[in-house]
């Protein structure tokens, strides 16, 4: 039986998700502030997490942001009734696995709980146990050590969020192939995350000021015009 966390400060939400959750055969435990959600999440076992992002005593956006700090891959859905573009994709990019604004219905909740383990569980059933064995990685000036997350350049290490980490770890994978935008929605965020292109966009341009000597120029993550980006690290690489 999968096991959800329920975190929301409004009584009537919590009850309301309890009940249809119960009955979608799901074991649920809930709580109301961010400090009690942060620390059930650390200490306990759960599938999965539906955080509301306006808290008491500790933000939804402080949970989830300590959570994937903490390395934790809980998948998180974020429930909020803040509903736009940049609220979805601020969240998305603190490593929320979906999103759903308030009001929503149960049934709503309970199929986007299921398309995300499904997610999780293909993305577990599809890795490469010889990689994730692989703890250090060198591509260029780059070293990424998959075991302790943390990239270096030059043997500086530079201070990378947790998916500028995964973005890292996946353009190193597929160094000098061309990637969409939808390839890397898919590859780093798990999904298709459809018509939230803007958010790799986003997320590039923040890599490119940690890893560019001049992001304004690109050395090694560069744009190829209607296509989407390529990571390379050769000598052939100026533009």
């Amino acid at each position: 039986m999968k096991k959800v966390l329920v975190v929301d400060d409004e009584p009537a939400i919590v009850t309301l998700l309890e009940y249809n959750l119960k009955q979608a055969n799901f074991e649920v435990a809930s709580a109301t502030n961010g400090v009690d959600a942060l620390s059930m999440a650390e200490h306990g076992t759960f599938d999965i997490v539906l955080l509301d992002l306006m808290l008491p005593e500790m933000s939804g956006e402080q949970v989830l942001k300590q959570l994937r700090m903490d390395r934790n891959d809980t998948p998180v859905i974020l429930l909020t009734a803040k509903d736009t573009e940049f609220d979805k994709v601020f969240g998305l990019e603190m490593g929320a696995d979906d999103y759903i604004p308030k009001p929503f219905s149960p049934r709503e909740v309970i199929a986007r709980i299921n398309a995300v383990l499904r997610r999780y569980e293909k993305s577990a059933a599809t890795s490469t146990p010889a990689k994730a064995d692989q703890d250090i990685e060198v591509a260029g000036p780059f070293k990424i050590d998959h075991k302790k997350y943390r990239v270096s350049a030059h043997s500086k290490n530079l201070k990378l969020t947790p998916k500028e980490f995964e973005l890292m770890q996946y353009l190193a994978g597929h160094e000098n192939q061309v990637l969409s935008r939808d390839q890397l929605l898919a590859g780093v965020w798990g999904f298709d995350y459809s018509g939230q292109s803007r958010m790799v966009d986003i997320q590039i341009a923040h890599l490119r000021e940690k890893i560019e000597p001049d992001p304004k120029t690109p050395k090694y993550l560069k744009t190829v015009r209607g296509f989407g980006y390529e990571f390379s690290t050769g000598d052939d690489d100026a533009e």
